[in-house]
Order: structure tokens, then sequence, then C-alpha cells
């Protein structure tokens, strides 16, 4: 099972602004100059090796993540503007021929989560299939309504691919091409599903929109079942500590607290999503930083955090 993150950022697009990327070349530039020409002999490796964030930028799309199973059947949960990006890799295939199936889990439909199917290419081309998943029984509704009109020019019921809708039931467990999928609602204004896709022994879980805080270590104990032992735990840290308490009831979770709950859950790998739209890269490095050693903090020595980042790839086997 293979998992791309196409869209990272959480509640709006933030795309990396001139200022951001002035002092990202700078910085670069101050480097280049104290390499002893390393720079210019093997630029490539040389780039790979500089410190983060210096390297990567974290991304602005918000949250659409692509699963591929061991069978090659596709499965997708959400579609923020990520979206755009991954219909662009898909029509690049069989979905370009209209001769692609894919099956696409929904958390919620807050704008974030859905804003990019608009702008999602194999939606168009007719042969394509996609079954949508959620318990929302109201999700044809919702979708339609976004695309009424009033709001953008293409009505959903004018896409050229087939769409079916299945309605999740509690308990139930889907089999879909050799993946197991889960579902468990979280705490998030409107509700919201974390998903949990188990392949070969191995597991993935995706948990965004979900908040956990100093009240909720019941909620996490009571819910320890679903997420333990997970290989790969993608889970909302949208805030710091300090702005959980400012923003108590908005649906997220501080990166301090999704630390907590991986080392409670003894997942193995947890990474750090749906960041803050104001955070600079810069300071999302801190806050990985931070994270790391909260969890040495904890004892958590086994947990491996990462920043979640468009364009990464996680391999389960």
């Amino acid at each position: 099972m293979e998992i791309f993150l196409y869209g990272v950022r959480g509640s709006i697009p933030s795309p990396l602004s001139n200022e951001e990327y002035r002092e990202k070349v700078i910085s670069i530039l101050r480097l280049v100059a104290k390499s002893e020409g390393k720079a210019f002999s093997s630029p490539e490796e040389w780039f790979d090796g500089l410190p983060e964030p210096l390297n990567y930028v974290v991304g602005g799309n918000t949250t659409c993540v692509r699963i591929i199973g061991s069978s090659g059947v596709e499965l997708v949960v959400d579609l923020g503007t990520g979206a755009r990006v991954l219909g662009e890799d898909l029509v690049r295939g069989v979905f370009g021929q209209g001769k692609g199936e894919a099956s696409v889990f929904f958390t919620h439909t807050h704008w974030d989560h859905i804003h990019g199917i608009p702008f999602f290419k194999p939606m168009y081309i007719p042969g394509n299939k996609f079954t949508f998943y959620s318990p929302l029984e109201d999700l044809p509704e919702r979708l339609k309504y976004q695309q009424e009109p009033r709001f953008f020019p293409i009505h959903f019921d004018h896409f050229g691919s087939e769409r079916n809708f299945h309605r999740l039931q509690k308990g139930e467990i889907l089999e879909i091409g050799g993946i197991k999928v889960e579902w468990l609602a979280l705490k998030h204004p409107g509700g919201s599903i974390a998903y949990k896709f188990t392949e070969n022994g191995k597991s993935f879980i995706f948990a965004t929109d979900a908040e956990y805080n100093g009240e909720d270590f019941p909620l996490i104990q009571e819910q320890k079942p679903f997420f333990k032992g997970a290989d790969l735990l993608v889970l909302d840290a949208q805030y710091t500590l300090d702005e959980s308490f400012q923003k108590f009831d908005w649906g997220h979770t501080a990166y301090t607290m999704a630390v907590n709950c991986a080392s409670s859950w003894e997942v193995k790998k947890l990474a750090l999503t749906h960041h803050e739209p104001a955070y600079s890269d810069e300071i999302l490095a801190i806050i990985l930083d931070d994270a790391r050693t909260h969890a040495e903090n904890l004892g958590a020595k086994d947990l491996s955090i990462v920043l979640a980042r468009e364009g990464m790839k996680f391999k389960l086997v």
C-alpha cells in the first residue's frame, strides 16, 4: 500500500508568499557562498543536504490523499485543492482514457475538503467511475450545492464521469481491492470521520479535523482500539498549545496533544497535518522540532514524527 499526500494545509489554501520565497533563496545563496564550490560540482546532492526547511516547501493546498493498493486499486481521501494536482497525475494514465475507477472517502464537507472537486479533471471525462463514501445521508445534495450556478459555472450533475454514492452505516467495514476500510466518528463541529486502511497487516489511519484537548483523555483511551499500533497515522495538529486554549471547540488539535495521542495509541509513525494557513515553513519546522522534543520527554522513543508535506510518499509493506 502506497500513500501520497497532495494537500496538507488546513482551512484555506495558502501559497508560498514572495517574502517567504525571497527569504528561502537568500538563505540558500548564503550557504552556496560557504560551500567552497560543492554547490556547483554536485548541485542536486548539495541541495538535498540543505537544512530543513530550505530543501522543501510544505505546500499550500488543502487536504487530499491518494492510496494505491498492491492490486492497483485507487482510493482517495477528501478533495481539497490538492485534488487538482492529483487529477493532473491521474489523467496521465487510464483516467485520461476514461477507463479509471476510484473510491473517494470524505472526512466531512467543510470547504477545505471539497473545494477541489470542480477542478478535478478525471471527473469531467466520460467512462471514469467514482464511488463516494460517507456516513452523511445528504452528501449528494451538499456536493451539488457547492456547484450551483451562483457559485460555479459547471454543475455537479454535468460531469462526464459516472458517480455513485455509498452511505456508510455504523460499524460497517469495507473491503476494496484487498484493502480493509474502517471508520470512526471524530469530535469536530459538524462532525468528521477518521478512516483506517489495512492491507497485508499494515495500517494507515487518516484523522484530520479532530479536536483532542486536556479534557479528552477518557475519549483518547476509548478510541485506542481503533488507532492502536497504526504503522502510519496522519493526524490533525493545526494549533500550538496556546492556540488550542484560545480556539477551544474550533475542532482542531495542538501538536503536543497529537503527540500525546500517538504515544498513547502506540503508533509507529506520526505525520502532523492540517497545518495552520498563517504558518510559514520555518514556523512549521520549529513545531516539528518541538513535537519531537515533546515525544522524547514523554519517553516515546519509538515514535517517529514527520511533518506532512505535499508530494510526500509513504510505502507500507
